[in-house]
């Protein structure tokens, strides 16, 4: 069985700004390439999953966060296919859901159909909803201090048994 990381995009692996449509405003966090191809190189498969309620709200597209997403894919210059798999939750918070997160749904269908180990699959980000995402899913969390909290804010957040990082390259960094 394999194991997996799952990364939230905004304030994870770039930073994040409100609503994030046009590819050109894309700036990658100092350091996720090398620690991206660290995990690869330890055997993580990467998922993106990312909430994007710009979609739902009607400020861009569908095609537009998939612009914005190969383009930081282009910028991280690492060997393709990056991401095993991409799960873009479309809808605003006041609308019915399907996969935006807390919800598990996408981590779970993705670890059934890729034959992962949910005791060797984290889910990486920087918001409540992410880490919720992953252990309502039944896997670890890792919260990271480069978008919506920082450690102080964290220390009040985090649920017990949630590791929390300075960054993504300080998470890769402790994974074995």
């Amino acid at each position: 069985m394999s194991k997996a990381l799952f990364l939230d995009r905004d304030g994870t692996l770039i930073i994040d700004k409100d609503y994030l449509a046009d590819p050109a405003g894309v700036e990658v966090l100092p350091g996720i390439a090398a620690a991206l191809g660290r995990a690869r190189t330890l055997g993580y498969k990467f998922f993106l999953f990312t909430n994007q309620s710009g979609i739902g709200r009607g400020y861009y597209t569908l095609a537009d966060a998939e612009r914005v997403n190969a383009h930081m894919e282009n910028l991280l210059a690492l060997p393709r296919p990056l991401f095993a798999g991409v799960c873009i939750a479309p809808e605003a918070p006041e609308q019915p859901s399907l996969y935006r997160k807390p919800s598990p749904r996408f981590i779970v269908e993705t670890i059934a159909h890729h034959g992962l180990d949910p005791a060797q699959c984290w889910m990486v980000g920087d918001r409540e909803t992410d880490i919720q995402a992953g252990l309502n899913a039944g896997i670890r969390a890792a919260a990271v201090c480069t978008g919506k909290h920082d450690a102080a804010g964290w220390a009040a957040l985090a649920p017990a048994g949630v590791s929390v990082f300075p960054s993504f390259v300080e998470f890769v960094t402790a994974l074995s």
